[in-house]
């Protein structure tokens, strides 16, 4: 699914970077540290393990030798770049689920996940507005075709707005809407673009009268009774007559791959499930929704669910 694309990383190579993250080496290079020496100086930890993260960290190119000391290079720019989520990329997303992933045994026992790290919020985000082109422009081409005359659009929980800048592109009214916090931080980003900001709960948004409704990422993270109220949530918010459309994975259609993702983001996160065709079904039938058709979006491994609201 796209929020969930991973970096090509080793599983060696994140447990590096994480233990660099958590250790206050990545924090020792980003700021003052040139040298492994400074690096265990401030870090607090053996210099013999600072250098060989050092020399791990050159060799993977998040920073490279000038002279006597190492310098970071813009592989490294995610670790710094909060206020722009375009800056910020996939890796630290990636770094906060691996954190959440060394607590499983925990959060399988007890039932409660970890204390989610610094920046997840953000960090997310950068991971999401990172999502491949060609699965953003698969994603809104199937939407589109669903409601070719659709001239208003709304990206319900739209995350960083990488599908609402897409349909913005391709001529449509496109508003987008999510929660406060995540409104506030993608609105530098969006209000410039031309995308109309709402912020609000999108299991009752606050505005209504759209051709076209998409939701991507649509059930991930959601429990069932909030993926539930998303998909009345979007059918209060289209005229009659128009379509919805919510892109997510779904168990029993998708790859071994993306069930195995959701599982352990379910598991490590505390929320979320695995949703096969027939509940998501449910959900669209229960909101009102006429017909109903689920289809594979080409070349993703995404499937769209495409809900008609019938003409009252």
């Amino acid at each position: 699914m796209p929020t969930r694309d991973r970096s090509q990383s080793s599983v060696e190579s994140l447990a590096l970077l994480w233990a660099a993250r958590e250790s206050g080496v990545i924090d020792a290079l980003t700021t003052s540290a040139g040298t492994a020496e400074t690096v265990a100086d401030i870090a607090g930890i053996e210099p013999r393990a600072a250098r060989i993260t050092v020399e791990a960290l050159a060799s993977m190119g998040f920073i490279k030798r000038v002279d006597d000391e190492y310098e970071i290079t813009n592989r490294a720019l995610g670790f710094l770049a909060k206020r722009d989520v375009r800056s910020i990329g996939r890796l630290p997303h990636v770094l906060d689920s691996f954190s959440l992933y060394t607590e499983l045994p925990e959060a399988m026992a007890t039932g409660e996940p970890p204390a989610f790290p610094d920046d997840w919020l953000r960090n997310r985000l950068g991971a999401h507005d990172a999502t491949d082109e060609s699965v953003v422009r698969a994603c809104v081409t199937a939407a589109v075709r669903e409601a070719s005359n659709a001239t208003r659009v709304l990206d319900l929980a739209g995350a960083s707005g990488a599908f609402a800048r897409e349909f913005l592109a391709r001529g449509h009214d496109v508003t987008f809407l999510d929660d406060p916090e995540t409104v506030e931080v993608v609105r530098p980003l969006l209000s410039r673009a031309g995308v109309e900001l709402v912020a609000g709960d999108p299991r009752e948004p606050p505005v209504s009268g759209f051709d076209l409704v998409f939701v991507g990422d649509a059930f991930a993270g959601r429990d069932p009774a909030e993926a539930e109220s998303l998909v009345a949530g979007a059918y209060d918010a289209l005229e009659p007559g128009t379509v919805a459309v919510f892109v997510d994975t779904l168990h029993g259609r998708c790859s071994t791959a993306a069930t195995t993702r959701r599982a352990v983001d379910s598991l490590a996160t505390g929320c979320g499930d695995l949703y096969g065709e027939s509940a998501v079904r449910s959900w669209v039938e229960s909101a009102g929704f006429d017909r109903q058709t689920v289809r594979d979006v080409p070349g993703t491994g995404l499937q769209a669910v495409v809900a008609e609201r019938a003409v009252d």
